[in-house]
């Protein structure tokens, strides 16, 4: 394996962990905010990688997504995943700051990415597109700020779907409580076992193109320009 495309795996491996470590500890820390201690005391708000590293979603799911076309013959796959969650208790949020501090919590992760992807993308325009005669460092902070740009909009995106155990469904279902549309938060808390089998449907499936990189594409050409 050439030095480049080591190059190019280590900058997307780190661009994943800011973006997903980043998104899980956002999640904890306006929590936080509203008095809710219990990810500080889990030591989930730290940046150590260890403590937010999930078997499934930083792991395998990547792992698969990436080498999986390659082994196929074809090109490398993109690089997606998840962290571990961190653990909330939302009955404090909402004791605190209702319904409304509880959606914060939800799309806490979701501001991050789309914060840090539009960061990146400035970052992307200002530099000029390595060549070769530059040094392996300034290529590898391309990659990396590039691959950065891309994963935050595609976890952005990924975790706006209405999908069970995830932000976007967390977010419906205390806005319906808020509401008090109580059958449609019922529907997403007893279907949340089911939100993993629904997240590698998706990913496997041609599903994605239509739920994930198309709407991925439609925002990367509006930063990108």
């Amino acid at each position: 394996m050439e030095s480049i495309d080591l190059l190019k795996i280590a900058a997307a491996v780190l661009a994943l962990a800011v973006a997903v470590i980043g998104h899980e500890i956002m999640h904890g820390w306006v929590a936080y905010m509203y008095g809710d201690t219990t990810a500080k005391n889990a030591g989930r708000l730290s940046i150590n990688p260890l403590t937010h590293i999930d078997l499934i979603g930083t792991i395998i799911v990547p792992l698969t997504l990436y080498f999986l076309p390659i082994l196929l013959g074809g090109e490398s796959g993109f690089l997606f995943g998840w962290a571990k969650p961190v653990p909330i208790n939302m009955s404090t949020v909402i004791n605190r700051g209702g319904y409304n501090a509880a959606m914060q919590v939800d799309l806490a992760g979701i501001v991050y990415n789309f914060t840090l992807a539009v960061l990146a993308s400035v970052a992307v325009v200002a530099l000029d597109k390595p060549t070769g005669a530059d040094d392996l460092i300034y290529i590898f902070f391309y990659i990396f700020v590039f691959k950065l740009l891309i994963i935050n909009v595609v976890l952005g995106i990924f975790n706006l779907l209405p999908v069970p155990q995830f932000d976007g469904a967390h977010f419906i279902m205390h806005l319906a409580l808020k509401y008090k549309i109580n059958s449609i938060a019922e529907f997403f808390y007893k279907n949340e076992r089911y939100g993993i089998i629904i997240v590698l449907i998706i990913l496997m499936t041609p599903l994605k193109e239509y739920l994930l990189l198309l709407p991925v594409q439609l925002i990367l050409n509006l930063l990108l320009p």
